[in-house]
């Protein structure tokens, strides 16, 4: 079954364009690829961007970019949407030129998220470059990164039948793991190329659409670095350093602007799909991912043992 290829971008509609070029650019090391009144454009990689970031009272995810190989794919899945009941439409020539693709079709998940199917998406007319950077963002044919969202009660299967039924992800695995008493965080990994996951969805108390997007670099210097900046220029934390036990990606979380999460990584997973069996872990960390105010505390009681 043909399916899509990768998550090639995202769209934010957020309450500060200032603040997220800052925390974007300058601690994340992404490169301002275009800035409007009403948007800026980033880019991690040859694309002509990644994560658009527009003006917008949400803070929060409003669609995501999905390539497919060709036209024919794009017909083949649209088809499929059509067939299964679920509204699918074709964008104008605005709305591809907006996005920088040949075409493009709009849906929407079980959840409400809007999806945006598109193929020939543009590369930049100059090569990427970060200040920051060490190495580069891994990107290529694993698309842009991960993002994990929420399900907002919508069961399972509901939304497995759109992913997996007509997209063609394929399951990763799954965790299931009790928080504190009564409170379970339960996650499936939905992979469309050899990266471990391109989508995720918990059933978790969350406000947002969005949980985090996740980000991967090459070199592990850089997830320091990153770290450092992020915390000398005192943007909050949801986790501290840390690593899955699935993808294994050592990694920390800190909020955007908009409150959801980035996660900035390195060392991810690659499925081998001949092989891969799915499991279910019970555990969301392998170690570390530990929330920065009980770390503090720690380090406050260690102190004080002295």
């Amino acid at each position: 079954m043909t399916g899509v290829k990768e998550l090639a971008y995202v769209v934010y509609e957020v309450s500060s364009l200032s603040d997220w070029e800052h925390f974007a650019v300058d601690l994340l090391g992404m490169q301002l690829a275009d800035k409007t009144a009403d948007c800026i454009a980033l880019r991690t990689d040859e694309k002509a961007y990644r994560w658009l970031v527009r003006q917008g009272p949400a803070d929060d995810l409003a669609a995501s970019g999905y390539e497919v190989e060709n036209d024919a794919a794009l017909d083949e899945i649209a088809g499929r949407l059509a067939s299964a009941g679920v509204e699918v439409t074709e964008g104008d020539a605005a709305l591809a030129a907006s996005r920088k693709v040949d075409r493009i079709l709009t849906t929407a998940d079980p959840m409400g998220n809007r999806i945006e199917l598109v193929t020939g998406f543009a590369d930049a007319g100059s090569p990427f470059h970060s200040d920051v950077l060490l190495g580069e963002f891994v990107t290529g044919s694993g698309g842009a990164g991960h993002q994990v969202l929420l399900s907002k009660g919508v069961a399972r299967e509901s939304y497995l039948e759109f992913y997996e039924g007509l997209l063609d992800f394929r399951i990763s695995d799954i965790i299931v793991e009790e928080l504190a008493p009564g409170v379970v965080a339960d996650l499936i990994f939905l992979r469309c190329n050899p990266r471990h996951h391109s989508v995720a969805f918990g059933d978790m108390p969350h406000p947002k659409r969005t949980h985090h997007f996740m980000v991967e670099v090459t070199d592990v210097r850089d997830v320091g670095t990153a770290y450092d900046r992020c915390m000398d220029a005192g943007q909050p934390f949801e986790m501290t350093l840390g690593m899955h036990p699935n993808d294994h990606m050592f990694s920390f979380y800190v909020r955007t602007p908009s409150g959801f999460s980035v996660e900035y990584g390195w060392g991810g997973l690659l499925v081998d799909d001949d092989t891969w069996q799915v499991k279910t872990l019970d555990r969301l960390h392998s170690w570390g991912h530990r929330p920065p105010e009980v770390v503090a505390e720690l380090l406050s009681q260690g102190k004080d043992a002295h």
